[in-house]
This record gives structure tokens, C-alpha cells and sequence, in this order.
């Protein structure tokens, strides 16, 4: 018996009320029944045995109640016995009560129950990129009534709250529900109700094997038993490419893997191509700008994909999605739409997309005929060193007019040039050079070069690599205003917040790779058949983006509209999205970008404006 009531206390607190409440109860009844037994005339009185049974449940509540007490001496007696009682037996049940009461309350601030939600968004791991995720996941959702995100680390469920409050802010009608565990543990991920999301999105943390913790989370969520109905998709990074196919494997079929560095590099040799190519591709995966969107149109079925660019009021179809799931960004212009096809539409909300009744009207004699210009070898400054270096070099190769030269001016313990062997366009040259030092950037004669490309150093913590990358941008654009503006910069940086700061620099983009991964994932989140519309844009194959001079499609100064420009490009092969006005290269937020424009309203582009395409090359 004693081994029972050991094991019945040690449940906790709720044995504990369980047997101080059942002795309140004894001590009630015991007391009514002696005092009916002992004292029948004082009880009668009372209103009996029941009666006496309410007046002694008011005085282990109250030890003042007694006070008034009036009767003989073993009905009195009985009455302080019950006082007594309460005062050492219900007492101790309600301290008992109170520190249950707050033992639960600090339980569940430690965020260790399940939440019951649908359609959810969830965050497993705990990053910056989750700030970044759910600010854009807002955005997302401000056109649903009620949406929930709720995020799976292993930190403290208070301190998450306060950090996304002071550096999210307000987040809307969207509910961000923090709990405490590790999403290693099956066990534990069903505190965020998996089974019922509508996506699951896992965050890289800040290790130095952050790809090793993605693939065990994957491995996580595929030893769960899914109901292959429901199951939601799931969307990931790795920062090395080697890591790419065990991802995908530990993900299978239900996730959507991205190669972070891959798509980092691609950006990093694109923007080098046509600086401004970051922004814009910022603008495209930020839900505060303008979007991708997948609709099905059956009025257009059987038009032609170069009628339906002017088909819309507000959007602009980019490319087509297939039934078998195949995506064609920016097809040739005789491709007809099918029945079952969904159009890939370029629109700021999913709400604001409108057919137009009539075509827009174009301003023929707006429009040149201007020849693209030829392209020639170019100088490219290798400004830095790091583990993505080798791969943008070869990525260059891909790109560059034969003939080109790159000269590699870094730290490196020895001459990397000799390991790019089968080049076919680009010669490599190596210095060696500090590129914070002025006095060996002025060495290098930089006023030679066409492009320079600045990378940061990944020996380095992310604040201390962008504060060098700071130090070497201003001398560049210190030499370059001397020397009469001869090169444009693309430079690359960490943390988004030291962009701001990097204005002051004038550098022509700025490439922060952990951001656009960020927007892109919460992108596949939403709608997970846009990876392989972000994987045609990037892929050097097929189109890609492109900021091309203005006078190639109107005449400079000629007013006209933003149709007119899409008349011109399509002429070309080519869909454009927008615009890029010189005069703002370097004002912040939009840097000059204009997406989706209104196709009607009076435009007139300058020789140093860009217009953004689609386009093979």
C-alpha cells in the first residue's frame, strides 16, 4: 500500500489534488456525521445532516465563518475540529492548485504543446532567414482571411516570439506559433502538426555543417507516417553542391531541394553580365513587388503565345506551364496555347490579373529597329577568394566572347590559375593582393578592366567579410570616379542589412545571396511549381533575364507606353517585364526597377534606360 501511494504521489500534481481534495472531503463528512451523531439538537437546528455537511464545507473555506457559531460544546468542538482541518488540509489544496496553475502556464510558455491548425506553413530550424520568411509569408497572406505559420526549434519559445516581434513587427492576420523541440525527433514534430500543413520549409542553421543538419530534418520528416493524400511538400537549401543528391534522396519525391550555391554563383556571373540583375531578380521572389502566378485562361485556348502578351489589362504572361509539368519560359511566339495549358503570369497579386476587352493601341512610329550591338572580348578584376570562386570562373567561360581574360586578385596560398584547364573563352591570370589595400588595387592598373567582380571572404564570420568588402568597394569607386567611370562592380554580401550601408559605395549591384535563397524558398512554399520556372530563368540554356539597352526597342525620347515596348520585344523573340530608368540606378528600394508597369500610361525612355526581357540572349 505504502509502494502504491509513493507511485500515486509521484504523478505530480495532479495526485497531489487528488488527495488533499478527497481528505477535504473526508474531514467534511466526518465532521457532519459526529456532529448528527454527538450533537442531534444543534444539527436539527442547522438543517440536519446536509445541512451541517454545507456548514462545514464553509469553514475549512473561511476559518472566520466560525465565528458565530452558537450550540453546545461538542457541536462547537466539531465545528473548530472542521476550521482546523481546512486550515492545514484545504489550504494546502489550494497552494497546491496555484502552483499547479503556474506550473502549467510556464510549461506551455516553454512552447511544448501540439497546436492543431490546417493548411499551415511550417519553419523547421532556427536562422536570420526566418525573419526574412516570415515577412515575406505576411505579404503572402494578406489577401486570406486567417493563415498560420508555426516554427520548430530548438530555442526558447519566449525569446523566438520577441525576436520575430522586433525584427518582423506587426505580421497582420498571419498567427506565428513558436513551440521548443528538435525537428531530429519524429516525436517532436508533431508538436507543429505536420500531417495537416499545407507546406514544410527547413531552415539552414548557422553551423559550419548546416547541409548535414538539413538531411538529417529531411530524414526526420521522411520516417514519419504520411498520408500520401495530404501529404504536404516539402522545400530546402543546401550550401554545397555535393550535398545536393543525398538531399534528395533523404527528401524524396514530396521535396523540392535547391542548390543555394549554385543559384548563388549563377547570379553572381549573370549580375557581372548586366548589372541590376540581383535587383530585379530581388523584386521578382519579393512578395511586396510583383510575382509569378499560375492560372489557366480558357478563353485564350488556341491563341498564340505572342497574341496573349497583349491579351492582358493588368499582368503579363512570361511562359507556359504543361500539363505533364514541363514549363517553357518565353516561347516562340507562334506557340499555341493549349486547353489543359496554365499560363505563367507576371502580376503584383493573384487578385490583379485582368484580361484586357481590347488589345492596347501601339505607337508604331515609337518603335526602332536598332541592330543588337556585337558583342567583344572583355577584362574582368576577380576582386577576392572563396570556395564558389572556382565554379564562377567556369561559369564565366560559359558566357564571355572568346578571347576574354580574367585576372584573380587575392590572398590564395598559391596560383590558382593553373587549375582551369579546358577553357574555351577566357584566359586566367593571377595576382597576389589584398583588395582592402589601396596601394595594391592601384597596382593592378583596375582602369583596364570592363567588369570587376568582388567576393567575400568565407575564412571570415559574414559581418567581418562584408566589412572588408565595404573597404575594397570604396577604393574602387574612389579610383573609378578619377578615372572617368571605365568598369562597372558587382560585388557580394552576406548579411542584407550591410546593403544599406553599402549604398554609400555606388556599386552597381549587390548580389546577397542568403536573401534571395530565403525569398525563394517561401516562393516554393506557396507554390512549389515555380522551381522549375526559377530553374529555366537561371539555367543558361533557353531564356534568362536581361537588362538591355532602351534604344533597341523605342527610339530615345519618343513618347509611347509601356504595350508598345512589349510590341517591341515580342518583334524580337523576346517578353518584357519592365524597365530600368538610369537616372535611379542607385536610389533605394527599387534602384531604378519598374515590373509590370501600367501598359497604357505615357512612357518615354532615355538612352541610359534599360528595358527587362526574357530572352535567349
Amino acid at each position: 500500500m505504502r509502494y502504491w501511494f509513493d507511485n500515486t504521489m509521484a504523478r505530480g500534481t495532479p495526485a497531489l489534488i487528488g488527495w488533499l481534495g478527497l481528505a477535504s472531503g473526508a474531514l467534511i463528512l466526518v465532521v457532519a456525521t459526529l456532529a448528527v451523531l454527538f450533537a442531534p439538537g444543534d444539527s436539527a437546528q442547522n438543517g440536519h445532516w446536509s445541512g451541517v455537511v454545507w456548514r462545514s464545507l464553509l469553514r475549512t473555506l473561511d476559518p472566520g465563518t466560525m465565528g458565530d457559531d452558537e450550540g453546545t460544546a461538542p457541536f462547537l468542538a466539531l465545528m473548530l475540529l472542521a476550521t482546523v482541518g481546512g486550515i492545514f488540509i484545504v489550504s494546502a489544496l489550494i497552494g497546491v492548485l496555484t502552483t499547479g496553475l503556474e506550473g502549467k502556464i510556464a510549461e506551455l510558455r516553454k512552447g511544448r504543446s501540439r497546436i492543431v491548425e490546417r493548411d499551415h506553413t511550417i519553419v523547421l530550424g532556427w536562422s536570420d532567414q526566418v525573419f526574412t520568411v516570415i515577412a515575406e509569408l505576411v505579404e503572402a497572406n494578406q489577401s486570406r482571411r486567417r493563415s498560420c505559420v508555426a516554427i520548430l526549434a530548438d530555442r526558447d519559445k519566449v525569446d523566438m516570439e520577441e525576436a520575430i516581434r522586433a525584427r518582423v513587427g506587426d505580421t497582420g492576420r498571419t498567427r506565428v506559433v513558436c513551440r521548443r523541440g528538435d525537428p531530429l525527433k519524429v516525436a517532436d514534430l508533431e508538436l507543429v502538426s505536420p500531417g495537416t500543413a499545407r507546406s514544410i520549409m527547413v531552415v539552414s542553421p548557422p553551423l559550419a555543417d548546416a547541409d548535414n543538419h538539413v538531411i538529417k530534418v529531411l530524414l526526420s520528416l521522411g520516417a514519419r507516417a504520411w498520408d500520401d493524400a495530404s501529404r504536404p511538400h516539402v522545400v530546402a537549401a543546401v550550401h554545397d553542391s555535393a550535398n545536393l543528391p543525398a538531399a534528395r534522396l533523404a527528401g524524396g519525391g514530396a521535396a523540392h531541394i535547391l542548390d543555394a550555391d549554385d543559384i548563388a554563383i549563377q547570379l553572381i556571373v549573370q549580375s557581372h553580365r548586366q548589372s541590376g540583375l540581383s535587383t530585379v531578380c530581388t523584386d521578382l521572389l519579393n512578395y511586396r513587388g510583383h510575382e509569378f502566378y499560375m492560372r489557366a485562361e480558357p478563353t485564350l485556348t488556341g491563341v498564340t503565345y505572342g497574341r496573349a502578351l497583349s491579351a492582358y489589362e493588368l499582368g503579363i504572361p512570361v511562359g507556359l506551364r504543361r500539363p505533364d509539368g514541363t514549363v517553357a519560359v518565353n516561347p516562340p511566339e507562334h506557340t499555341v496555347i493549349g486547353p489543359d495549358d496554365e499560363i505563367i503570369v507576371l502580376a503584383e497579386d493573384d487578385l490583379l490579373i485582368r484580361l484586357a476587352q481590347d488589345p492596347p493601341p501601339v505607337t508604331e512610329e515609337a518603335i526602332t529597329t536598332a541592330a543588337a550591338r556585337a558583342r567583344a572580348p572583355e577584362r574582368t578584376l576577380l576582386a577576392g577568394w572563396n570556395d564558389r570562386a572556382p565554379k564562377i570562373v567556369r561559369l564565366l567561360d560559359a558566357f564571355v566572347e572568346p578571347g576574354s581574360e580574367l585576372v584573380v586578385a587575392a590572398r590564395c596560398d598559391r596560383d590558382p590559375s593553373g587549375d582551369f584547364t579546358g577553357l574555351a573563352n577566357i584566359k586566367v591570370g593571377y595576382t597576389w593582393c589584398d583588395p582592402t589595400d589601396r596601394t595594391q588595387l592601384e597596382a593592378l592598373d583596375v582602369g583596364s578592366y570592363q567588369k570587376i567582380i568582388v567576393l567575400g571572404d568565407d575564412t571570415r564570420d559574414p559581418q567581418h567579410a562584408d566589412a572588408r568588402t565595404l573597404v575594397t568597394l570604396l577604393h574602387l569607386r574612389d579610383m573609378e570616379e578619377s578615372l572617368g567611370d571605365p568598369f562597372s562592380i558587382v560585388s557580394e554580401i552576406n548579411d542584407d542589412a550591410n546593403r544599406e550601408v553599402a549604398q554609400v559605395t555606388k556599386a552597381d549591384d549587390f548580389v546577397v545571396s542568403d536573401k534571395l535563397i530565403s525569398l525563394m524558398l517561401t516562393q516554393l512554399s506557396e507554390n512549389r511549381h515555380l522551381q522549375d520556372v526559377f530553374t529555366d530563368l537561371l539555367d543558361p540554356e533557353g531564356s534568362e533575364l536581361y537588362l538591355k539597352p532602351a534604344s533597341a526597342y523605342l527610339r530615345p525620347g519618343a513618347e509611347a507606353d509601356f504595350a508598345t515596348v512589349i510590341e517591341a520585344a515580342r518583334r524580337r523573340g523576346e517578353t518584357a517585364l519592365g524597365y530600368r530608368l538610369g537616372d535611379h540606378y542607385h536610389e533605394p528600394p527599387s534602384y531604378g526597377v519598374v515590373l509590370n508597369p501600367n501598359k497604357t500610361a505615357p512612357l518615354t525612355l532615355a538612352a541610359d534606360d534599360q528595358v527587362i526581357v526574357l530572352a535567349e540572349d
